[in-house]
This record gives structure tokens, sequence and C-alpha cells, in this order.
């Protein structure tokens, strides 16, 4: 819909159970935060009375704003596949392999202390010849690390936004095939049929709880990374919420 310059804004969440459903999705303005703020009211409206414990998404500054007006409480988590991509877009390409992995040392740490080390390692390691990369990431701290305060059994869904994003990137796709064809109706229509369908494949959130019956994180036994043996296989959340039964 690139006449109109519009873009589709989508919702994914969770319910109490761990169950992972689309909350809701419009047209909007890209980036803007009126648009969000829209969507935000609406699915409040619907039902979304009590507010996330966590809203997952990249960059976008517009919805950050907008779920700071309506949902105050929630916690920001800044998707780390958005954020890595990003950071290795400011160096060399000879130097993106390396950088990534060090990257994956901070997101895929065991423990939120471990990743502040990684952090502080990474800086070191770059920051004389790559600063604006080191800045890049740094500015973002609290915001990338959030995830290290919910269970651990969690994190692999609270990191990045990549349902949505898988599923757009078939929209995409048929977007430019059917360049030129597609109103703001056909489009919502598109959506609903792609996200409705992903739905089937996406993992849900094991021993889902709300935050204040979670255990402490303390409590939680020392795990290996085993998240990084599930391969293609993991499926991640967009916005960790609480949608009434």
């Amino acid at each position: 819909m690139e006449a109109s310059a519009e873009c589709m804004l989508v919702l994914i969440g969770a319910t109490p159970e761990g169950k992972k459903e689309l909350v809701g999705f419009q047209t909007g303005v890209r980036e803007s935060a009126q648009s969000w703020r829209e969507l935000l009211v609406d699915v409040k409206r619907c039902g979304i009375e009590i507010a996330p414990d966590l809203a997952v998404g990249d960059g976008a500054l517009g919805f950050w704003k907008a779920i700071e007006e309506i949902f105050p409480s929630t916690r920001h988590q800044r998707c780390w596949v958005h954020k890595t991509a990003n950071v290795l877009n400011k160096v060399v390409r000879s130097v993106q392999v390396n950088m990534k992995a060090d990257l994956r040392d901070i997101h895929g740490a065991p423990t939120r202390a471990a990743a502040e080390v990684a952090i502080a390692i990474f800086a070191d390691k770059y920051g004389a010849k790559y600063d604006k990369a080191v800045a890049y990431l740094t500015k973002d701290r609290e915001a990338l690390l959030a995830f290290f305060d919910f269970p651990a059994e969690h994190w692999d869904h609270l990191r990045t936004s990549n349902p949505i994003e898988s599923v757009f990137a078939t929209v995409r796709h048929r977007t430019v095939r059917t360049k030129g064809s597609l109103s703001s109706k056909t489009a919502k229509l598109m959506v609903f049929k792609l996200v409705s369908a992903a739905a089937k494949t996406w993992r849900p959130i094991e021993g889902r709880k709300p935050v204040a019956e979670s255990r402490p994180r303390r409590q939680i036994p020392e795990r290996r990374r085993d998240h990084r043996d599930a391969g293609s296989q993991r499926r991640l959340i967009d916005l960790v919420t609480q949608i009434p039964a």
C-alpha cells in the first residue's frame, strides 16, 4: 500500500495459560505513535484490562511512545534480532562474524550479571575502532536485558519479535507478487489468514504465570543453554500479556 504510505500494525500476546494468540491488528502510518495508540486503545477496549508484563518489539519509536501512554507499567524489551542486524551494519563485513558471536554471548548468557560482563567485554573489544556500533548497543542496555528478570523458561519467547517477522516475510513476498492490487481491506484479510495459519505452529509458553507468582530468579535451577539447540522450531512473541479467558 505504498501510495498511501500505510503499513500493518500487529500485536501477538499470550494467555495466562501460555497460549499465544493474535491480539489485534490494523493498518496505520509507519512508525506513527498515533497509529499504535489507536490500536492499543482498541485492544484495551476489547478486554485487555491487565497491562502486559512486557512488550517486545524493534526500535519503532511510535510503538514505545504509545505503549508508555496506554500501558505505563509495561516494561520494554528490544528485539535482539533487529538490534544485532543494526549493530552489524555499522562495521565492516570482515568483522561481522566474530561480532555476531560476541553479541550472542550477551543475550545467550546464563544470568543477567553474566550478560552485563559480556557487554563490558564487547565494549572493550570493539570500542576503539567501532565506537558507533558499541554506542548503538549500549544505549538500549536496559531494554535489551529486561527478559532476564522473567523466569528462565520464558527467555526464548521474550528476546525477539520473530513470530510477527516470519509472518510478514510471507506478506512482503506476496505483496511484491501482487503489487498494485492490494487495498486496505484485502491487505487486512491477507494478514489475518497468514497469522491464523502461522498460529498453528506457535510454541506455547511453558509454565506461564503472572510475574507476581513467578519464582524469584535465584530459585530457578541452573540451566545450560539448551535454548540454542531448539533451532528453527523455537517460536517467539511480540507482546506478553494476559488475555481474559
